[in-house]
């Protein structure tokens, strides 16, 4: 992402993925960035006055504008993720709200070095340096 960019949307696959009615999977999906009236608007709607705790059903369906082939994604869908697909969310809402970047940072258990790496693909964030050939092995010591 470039300096003058603003990334809006962000990929993502969940651990578990939605099953529909009929059956279907659904693993892939979209969020974009939350605005205020994302995190306002719920706090007026009779479900999250009356259970606070549904204040995350309310925004990740107002954020999450793709699942699968799903022609909108509802409350209702939100509901029925399986848990560890709920958090998935939860923790990718705020990384990229947070941080504008669906990204983690890290450290290289050899050098020390600082970088950023995309949760998503892996994919460095932080341009590395060309380095000495990577060494292949089992690992472990084991050549």
């Amino acid at each position: 992402m470039s300096g003058d960019t603003l990334q809006t949307e962000f990929e993502f696959t969940l651990p578990q993925g939605y099953v529909d009615d009929d059956g279907t999977l659904h693993r892939d999906g979209v969020m974009r960035l939350a605005t205020a009236a994302d995190e306002i608007l719920p706090l007026k709607d009779p479900r999250v006055r009356s259970n606070s705790a549904y204040l995350t059903v309310i925004l990740l369906a107002r954020v999450t504008t793709k699942l699968g082939t799903l022609s909108s994604v509802n409350p209702h869908v939100i509901e029925n993720l399986f848990v560890s697909d709920l958090a998935y969310l939860q923790e990718l809402y705020e990384r990229v709200n947070e941080h504008g970047a669906d990204a983690v940072e890290t450290d290289c258990p050899e050098c020390g070095e600082v970088f950023e790496v995309e949760v998503g693909s892996g994919a460095s964030l932080t341009p590395m340096e060309a380095a000495e050939e990577p060494e292949i092995g089992l690992g472990m010591g084991n050549p």
